[in-house]
């Protein structure tokens, strides 16, 4: 066992949940993983993040959303922490070297998402540019509401586990 899976596993349950609340902040989510200590390796651990993402009931799906600010926006969202706002900073560098059309149109498409399907666009940023996540965001604007959920999720899963495997860097 490696010792950031050590650090991980031996933390009171309540600053385990508060540190993986970081990754995801589905409450359901993070007492899952929690629960579910210790880990074999980080791979597990990792797999176990990215699974428990698709698990998760729609309602803890939007709580974790709620964490995450619109693509694009500077500010940070209303329920994240200092280290999720550094996070999700660095994931959407891309986004800020985006000419002030982009962001315009990045802004306006962000607003007409939320309109459609009640919650904030939610894309991995990580790796991808302005341009890509505006392509990505008006394509989504052709799903049902079903066919959303399946890419949210998918989306929120690959985000988590970018987190996670963050946290474990973060931990030495």
């Amino acid at each position: 066992m490696s010792s950031r899976l050590e650090w991980l596993g031996s933390l009171p349950l309540e600053e385990a949940e508060a540190h993986l609340l970081t990754c995801n902040a589905s409450r359901t989510w993070a007492r899952k993983m929690v629960a579910n200590r210790p880990y074999a390796d980080e791979s597990s651990l990792i797999a176990a993040a990215v699974t428990g993402v698709t698990e998760l009931a729609w309602e803890d799906v939007t709580e974790a959303l709620d964490a995450h600010p619109r693509i694009g926006e500077r500010t940070a969202a209303k329920h994240q922490s200092e280290r999720e706002a550094q996070w999700s900073a660095q994931e959407q560098s891309g986004a800020s070297d985006a000419d002030a059309r982009v962001l315009q149109e990045l802004a306006a498409g962000n607003l007409s998402y939320e309109q459609q399907f009640g919650h904030v666009f939610l894309i991995r940023a990580s790796g991808r540019s302005a341009e890509e996540m505006l392509g990505q965001l008006r394509h989504r604007m052709s799903n049902t509401a079903n066919e959303e959920q399946f890419v949210v999720r998918r989306e929120l899963a690959d985000i988590t586990g970018l987190r996670v495997r963050k946290l474990l860097e973060d931990a030495l």
